[in-house]
């Protein structure tokens, strides 16, 4: 058996028991970089350690000490608040707010999952005041996540930046994200309206069962509602359980959450327009705030997302030790041998989406960017077509309950509803698999847009 396909095992087994244990596959990663680099290919532990992503990481600890301090300060209340003044009474605006409260905050570099940790309680609150179903608010918020997930300040779209650079067309990091947040906003479209029509189609025949039920046994009272009655008890996750309009809790505009706000912009302006690097300016950010309100900065530092840092520069560190020892290289030489160029886009398509949806969307870019060049430099395809194909099958996925983000949904909903939201997150996240790579493949790759 050869070294690289030694390797690659390897690194299959870290995302397996990662997914099926608690023992982080990241940390599995950089054990296994030393002794696969080390001890199987013989590479001088020095250039194992090179190997380690300290731009990545610089960008994650600043992106996630930063939006730590946002929900700490409570900044982010204050955005939701706002949100259910603009929504007032109109319920259409709710999930609209809700994937631009999501989006924005992707958008201004929070790490997705954290961006979905901090919007998903207060969307499935807030929609549950409207009658809107768990399952839709869910999807609007991942979706929301996702399309505001490959601005040029999200890990994710570092990731994909990297590709872009690698295939020579980093002038389309723009193009990347509007092609990204575009497709992810029509798809929450159809998310929000195909869950809401199926919970309402089953509620309404769980009414009729009751009503029948009811008429049966000589009954002559109605059949309880599917806000309150049996039909909400059978589909909690399928209905609200309430549709009384709540009054907004006010959450006071301070001085920290409006330095937080201008913050934020401040983000977005220095790393566009001046292009600094992304993790020094969130450093220099948090900084600042933290220099404002010393008190944030203890339990800012508690609650980053530790554990994901550690998978993504884990797995990422694997994969250049994989570029080191020349298995990428074994690698791209298989795909090479699909001899088509739009062929191999597809199967990395169902490839990554597959590998994602049990696994970090973060660790899954990470490991494929190196292969992605040689397709992306296809002269008859092109590269911000092929890069916005993969990015979106890797990540539209993320609804898996399996995967960090669903995961989180799956925390934000009422514990009574947890089988049966487990069963329909998987059940759309199995859709996501099937249907979007070959969908983006065919937009994005076949049809040249770019």
């Amino acid at each position: 058996m050869s070294i690289a396909l030694v390797a690659f095992f390897v690194l299959i087994a870290a995302f397996v028991i990662g997914s099926f244990t608690r023992i982080n596959a990241g940390l599995m990663a950089w054990v296994a970089a030393f002794g696969v680099g080390t001890l199987v290919a013989g590479l001088p532990i020095a250039d194992v350690i090179g190997e380690f992503p300290a731009g990545l990481f610089l960008i994650l600890i600043g992106a996630t000490l930063l939006f730590a301090i946002v929900r700490i300060n409570g900044t982010i209340d204050l955005l939701a608040y706002w949100a259910e003044l603009l929504a007032g009474n109109r319920k259409i605006l709710v999930p609209v707010l809700m994937f631009l409260l999501t989006a924005i905050l992707a958008s201004a570099g929070a790490f997705t999952p954290a961006a979905i940790a901090i919007v998903a309680p207060v969307a499935l609150a807030l929609g549950s005041r409207f009658g809107i179903s768990t399952l839709a608010m869910g999807l609007v918020v991942v979706q929301g996540a996702n399309a505001g997930a490959f601005s040029p300040v999200n890990p994710f779209g570092v990731l994909s930046n990297v590709m872009l650079d690698n295939a020579g067309a980093s002038e389309d990091s723009l193009k990347l994200f509007v092609y990204c947040f575009v497709f992810n906003a029509i798809l929450a479209v159809i998310a929000y309206a195909a869950a809401q029509a199926i919970m309402n189609r089953r509620a309404g025949h769980m009414e009729e069962k009751d009503l029948a039920s009811a008429d049966g046994i000589g009954q002559s009272q109605p059949a309880p509602s599917a806000t309150g009655g049996t039909a909400a008890n059978l589909t909690g996750v399928l209905t609200a359980p309430t549709l009384t309009k709540a009054v907004p809790v006010r959450v006071a505009v301070t001085p920290i959450r409006l330095l937080t706000l201008v913050g934020l912009v401040a983000l977005l302006v220095l790393t566009t327009v001046f292009g600094i690097d992304v993790g020094v300016a969130s450093i220099l950010i948090a900084l600042v705030l933290i220099v404002v309100n010393v008190d944030v900065q203890k339990p800012a530092v508690e609650s980053m997302p530790w554990s994901a840092i550690i998978l993504v520069t884990g797995i990422v560190t694997y994969v250049g030790m994989l570029e080191a020892i020349g298995a990428l290289d074994e690698l791209q030489s298989g795909i090479a041998e699909l001899g088509n160029g739009s062929l191999a886009a597809l199967v990395t398509g169902y490839v990554v989406a597959l590998v994602s949806a049990f696994a970090s969307t973060t660790g899954t870019l990470g490991v494929i960017s190196p292969l992605v060049t040689p397709i992306a430099l296809d002269p008859l395809l092109t590269p911000i077509g092929v890069i916005t194909a993969l990015s979106i099958s890797s990540s539209v996925v993320d609804v898996s309950p399996m995967s960090t983000s669903g995961a989180l949904l799956m925390a934000s909903a009422q514990p009574k509803d947890e089988r049966l939201f487990f069963r329909a997150l998987l059940l759309w996240a199995i859709a996501m698999i099937v249907i979007v790579p070959v969908l983006v493949w065919f937009v994005f790759v076949q049809l040249g847009i770019g």
